[in-house]
């Protein structure tokens, strides 16, 4: 297993009227994260807030090209974008549990915080296809270059992990510096994460590492 300090490119917020950042997903322009009762879209050039959609937003985040998914309590909800409308909604698996939320290869990916799990879960319906299992509490979820990434915040303790999707075991770590939390994940599909920072009330981008650039524990 591979161990180093993550590096942080870059931190964004606090932001006006934001006390709680949850979800986080990266649209190929903007990063929209969860902040509670608003999905907000951030300019990753500028830092700055560029638009919010009213809608509940309590935990993780995603987009899968078309639509963005949000976690509302105990339910998944696909919103349109450019109008801001609900246009579906799904059962959460974890039944109000549920943290990181990703899109990869036609399915979401949802993080259980206390259990420890990510699941693979059918869009249309919300079965679940798949459980991986973790052996710490599970925040934000990423797929990035058939890479599954997964966040974790236990105590003042909080890593960014890639993980074997078969077996679960952790393959590579991140370590954020003390105190500093990771609720939502997401990639921006090249060399950097975009990290939600729960009750800072920021995002922070963290270097993703280049492949035989990691030191082994």
């Amino acid at each position: 297993m591979k161990r180093q300090a993550a590096e942080i490119v870059r931190e964004y917020g606090p932001f006006p009227g934001v006390e709680q950042v949850a979800g986080v997903t990266y649209d190929g322009r903007q990063v929209w994260f969860a902040s509670g009762d608003k999905l907000n879209a951030l300019d990753p050039a500028s830092g700055r807030t560029v638009r919010s959609i009213d809608v509940a937003a309590h935990a993780g985040t995603a987009f899968d090209g078309r639509h963005l998914f949000q976690i509302a309590e105990d339910r998944i909800q696909k919103i349109d974008p450019a109008t801001g409308s609900v246009l579906a909604t799904i059962p959460a698996p974890g039944a109000g549990g549920d943290s990181g939320l990703a899109w990869a290869e036609g399915s979401l990916w949802v993080g259980h915080h206390r259990d420890r799990k990510i699941r693979q879960v059918d869009p249309e319906t919300g079965a679940v296809l798949r459980t991986i299992e973790s052996n710490r509490f599970v925040t934000g979820v990423s797929w990035v270059d058939g890479e599954l990434w997964h966040g974790t915040w236990e105590g003042d303790k909080s890593e960014l992990r890639r993980i074997d999707a078969s077996t679960g075991e952790v393959l590579e770590e991140l370590e954020m510096p003390a105190g500093m939390g990771i609720s939502g994940l997401e990639s921006d599909g090249a060399d950097q994460f975009f990290c939600g920072g729960g009750n800072s009330g920021k995002v922070r981008a963290v270097r993703r590492p280049k492949r035989g650039a990691v030191t082994p524990a």
